[in-house]
């Protein structure tokens, strides 16, 4: 192979390199941008579910999402049973988040309060997400 030849192969090399990483960089910013959480996730709003009406009378009247779990029996007392299960965040290598497991309790004619259970490392604020109202009790999963 000529001198000239190799030369311009040398070249074409790498101008095709420094493309393919600035497309690998270009890429990786604007995937950091893309998982960006929206402003008013940032700013603190709860997000939840509430499935159901309670009853006019009933405990769950009081509670909103978001509450920790002290807040919740401090506000209403204890549930009437209780479930422990993890969730498939735990799979997510680096996933320091408090949702890698749940804890589901059953309060018997109102229904069911889901919360955050913590993180794999015994850290998290068990925060309640969901509130479903069920007064038969269907809602509770036996695990």
């Amino acid at each position: 192979m000529p001198i000239v030849q190799r030369k311009e192969a040398i070249t074409v090399t790498k101008n095709l390199v420094l493309f393919l990483a600035a497309v690998l960089i270009a890429g990786c910013a604007s995937q950091r941008t893309a998982s960006a959480p929206p402003t008013d996730a940032a700013a603190g709003s709860n997000q939840g579910q509430i499935l159901g009406s309670p009853t006019q009378d009933g405990k769950f009247v009081k509670l909103k999402i978001g509450m920790t779990l002290s807040e919740v029996s401090a506000l209403i007392g204890g549930g009437d049973d209780q479930n422990h299960y993890p969730t498939g965040k735990g799979w997510i290598p680096f996933y320091f988040g408090s949702d890698t497991q749940r804890i589901e309790i059953l309060y018997r004619g109102e229904g069911c309060l889901v919360f955050t259970g913590g993180n794999q490392f015994g850290g998290g604020s068990n925060e309640l997400i969901r509130i479903e109202n069920d007064p038969n009790g269907s809602c509770f999963k036996i695990s």
